[in-house]
């Protein structure tokens, strides 16, 4: 299920072209086009859920392949410390309305992050 005014059901489809750092049957992964660390790496699930309420409530078996695609990356990048961030709503941050978790390393993070 996609859909097509969504950037990252796009990027998963193949419309619009971008190197995957992971792919599995249920997630892929690619580097975030405003990174705000040196790594900075979207998980996405290949099915359109708008965000972790939504995934929660009709995707949860989602939630364990985004956590093990987090680790992937980690490992596919030798990264060894990170941050992994998820936002839901506007008002915490998220400005693309498809699930998606935030992996950031490369630097050290700082806390509290904002």
């Amino acid at each position: 299920m996609s859909n097509d005014s969504c950037i990252f059901c796009r990027i998963v489809s193949g419309d619009i072209a971008t190197d995957f750092i992971i792919e599995d049957d249920d997630v892929v992964a690619f580097k975030d086009v405003t990174p705000k660390a040196p790594t900075h790496v979207l998980v996405v699930p290949k099915r359109h859920i708008a965000d972790w309420n939504e995934l929660a409530q009709s995707a949860p078996e989602l939630a364990g392949p985004m956590v093990q695609g987090v680790a992937r990356v980690a490992s596919t990048l030798g990264l060894p410390y990170y941050r992994v961030v998820a936002n839901t709503g506007e008002k915490a941050g998220q400005s693309v309305f498809h699930a998606h978790l935030h992996v950031m390393g490369g630097r050290p993070m700082l806390w509290p992050p904002g």
